[in-house]
């Protein structure tokens, strides 16, 4: 089939970029948008992503562009102002500029199961069309991937994408090689192209237009320190990984725990506290249960766990920031670093 592109920029492209983390299927997303393109719509298209080498929790830009078939695509750059903004994981608003390039031409697919009013506030979109789709609740019900709701909902929204053509490349691409899951994908394809919840907004002056600018590393080849020695301590004190669960969180059942450590010494970002206390009646290190500040869902202690005191649950049907406060001695109230190579300077609560 062949498509008339709805809209396109001054150099003739339209253009979709996605923001996740890696392990909800951007990447994929945005390769099998590039497929759709190209083999299915009688469109030129282009696609790749951006990844750090830790591909699982850490940000992900996917970028797709599409043309008509008389032009060539000859650029490999970001796509600054998109005409459709998949956002994987509502909680990469405000850690990354996933709203930069945004505006009233501008699409926004979200996977939240908040309203649009809420979700505009959460995510400061100065305007635009806004495309609300629980894809984490279908992709659950559905047994599917939230990157297979998020096509369907992408697909809806864009206008000149159909459904049957989604479902088509899906089957030609992921269904070949996993047969068992096809069932799941398309029902996850159908259910987000017909759940879609759209509101649009004018440019009010509520919030303002926000710039896209290339985010770099504050160390390259030519200022890195001699050695390549990091003189910045470790990041997990300081770092917010609420943006890297999919969904599932452990919950801490007190009553249950034998206080043993399985959990401790499994988690890979050391989020479980212990403090001194007691237990059947002796003193002992009590665990107090984790800090979900910095919590990234892996789920591995709820697989060590020798007792059921750890259960994998939805977070969404929990209150987490109310059962447990953060480790206090590890809130970072300020941090400042001189140029590389000099002393760092950190100040904690604790003091240390």
């Amino acid at each position: 089939m062949s498509v008339n592109l709805p809209v396109t920029n001054d150099h003739g492209f339209y253009e979709i970029r996605l923001e996740s983390i890696g392990g909800l299927g951007a990447n994929l997303s945005g390769k099998i948008l590039g497929e759709l393109g190209a083999l299915y719509l009688n469109l030129n298209s282009s696609n790749f992503a951006s990844y750090g080498s830790e591909k699982r929790g850490t940000p992900v830009k996917s970028f797709v562009r599409y043309c008509d078939v008389d032009k060539e695509i000859r650029i490999n750059s970001p796509i600054e102002k998109p005409h459709i903004l998949g956002i994987f994981h509502e909680r990469l608003a405000g850690k990354i500029p996933v709203m930069a390039g945004v505006d009233e031409k501008t699409i926004v697919i979200v996977n939240t199961n908040e309203e649009p009013d809420y979700v505009r506030d959460h995510l400061k979109m100065c305007a635009g069309t806004l495309v609300c789709i629980d894809a984490l609740k279908i992709a659950i019900e559905e047994k599917t991937r939230i990157n297979m709701v998020m096509l369907g909902a992408i697909a809806k929204a864009s206008g000149f994408i159909t459904l049957e053509s989604m479902e088509q490349v899906v089957k030609d691409t992921v269904g070949k090689k996993y047969p068992a899951v096809l069932p799941g994908n398309l029902a996850g394809i159908k259910r987000g192209f017909e759940e879609i919840v759209v509101k649009k907004y004018e440019n009010d002056g509520k919030y303002p237009y926000q710039e896209y600018t290339e985010v770099k590393r504050e160390w390259g080849y030519d200022n890195s320190p001699i050695g390549g020695v990091n003189t910045i301590p470790g990041s997990t004190v300081t770092n917010d990984l609420t943006a890297s669960r999919e969904g599932y969180v452990p919950l801490f059942h007190e009553d249950k725990c034998i206080h043993c450590g399985l959990c401790d010494t499994t988690c890979p970002d050391m989020v479980f506290q212990f403090v001194e206390g007691e237990y059947r009646g002796k003193p002992s290190m009590v665990n107090k249960g984790p800090d979900y500040h910095h919590c990234k869902g892996c789920l591995r202690c709820v697989e060590v766990c020798p007792t059921a005191a750890l259960t994998a649950e939805l977070e969404r049907d929990h209150d987490i920031w109310k059962i447990h406060v953060r480790n206090k001695d590890l809130v970072v109230e300020s941090m400042e670093f001189e140029d590389a190579g000099a002393n760092s300077i950190v100040n904690t609560e604790s003091g240390n």
